[in-house]
């Protein structure tokens, strides 16, 4: 543990000032990668819309009816992250790439490029999620933004950004991968339950929390088997840097689970 904490303080520090004077030469020439302002922007316009003036605006008028515009924001959603999916397996994780240790490839092939893109576009997917919370404060869903809620999203643009910027392929890409995966299930169960509101209080439901727990957990397994392989030649400061926001995400969804479901369910068993 104190290897991944030295690991992640070098990430602070060495690639502090290489935010503003080093991009990738595959990602570079991608909109908002030149400085990290327009993304610091973005975040800080919507902290201050999630949690200041989006409850002021909505605090004397009744909740906006947005199912319509949710419906083709899920659907969007599914088939957005469906074809990150696809473009992740067509360019590494169902061919090349190798599952243990995937170095950031230095050659600058059209299929690099290709992957420098699609990471981008998953960059662009989390500044979209941030949605998520505006349709909260519209239809004045409050109690759901919670820290967790607004943590994940601004923590998750950032990172991305970084992800772009520096290292837009190779062996940290799993995590989007995977994610893509875990969110097809997601926003379909949303999709699926503004069709039909009884799955919001399915038995199933509390398996998809899960299964975003087991996302964070196999994320830190996967960063960190270049740790235990000798000459892999994979960026560890980074990888340590996502295990450790793992482990916290791991520990905010464990508290979340636990207070919603394990504590609710014995709750009803009292009554």
């Amino acid at each position: 543990m104190s290897q991944i904490l030295s690991y992640t303080t070098d990430v602070l520090i060495h690639y502090g000032t290489g935010f503003w004077s080093y991009t990738d030469p595959r990602s570079e020439h991608l909109p908002m990668m030149k400085t990290p302002l327009p993304v610091l922007a973005i975040v800080a316009g919507y902290l201050y819309f999630a949690l200041s003036l989006g409850p002021r605006l909505m605090r004397h008028r009744e909740p906006f009816k947005l199912d319509k515009a949710m419906l083709v924001y899920n659907a969007v959603q599914v088939l957005w992250c469906a074809y990150l999916i696809k473009e992740c397996f067509r360019l590494g994780w169902g061919s090349t790439y190798s599952w243990l240790c995937e170095p950031l490839s230095k050659t600058s092939l059209p299929s690099d490029y290709e992957a420098a893109h699609t990471v981008w576009l998953y960059f662009i997917l989390k500044i979209v999620d941030l949605l998520d919370t505006a349709f909260m404060v519209l239809r004045k869903n409050f109690r759901q933004i919670s820290f967790l809620h607004v943590y994940h999203h601004t923590a998750m643009v950032i990172a991305m950004w970084i992800a772009v910027k520096l290292c837009p392929g190779g062996h940290h890409t799993f995590l989007g991968f995977q994610n893509c995966i875990v969110h097809c299930l997601l926003y379909g169960y949303y999709f699926v339950s503004l069709v039909e509101p009884r799955v919001k209080s399915a038995w199933w439901k509390k398996y998809i929390t899960l299964i975003q727990m087991v996302q964070f957990g196999v994320n830190v397994v996967h960063e960190l088997s270049p740790f235990l392989i000798p000459g892999c030649d994979v960026d560890r400061r980074i990888g340590a840097a996502i295990i450790a926001q793992n482990i916290c995400m791991l520990a905010f969804f464990g508290e979340f689970y636990h207070k919603n479901y394990y504590t609710k369910q014995g709750r009803n068993k009292d009554n």
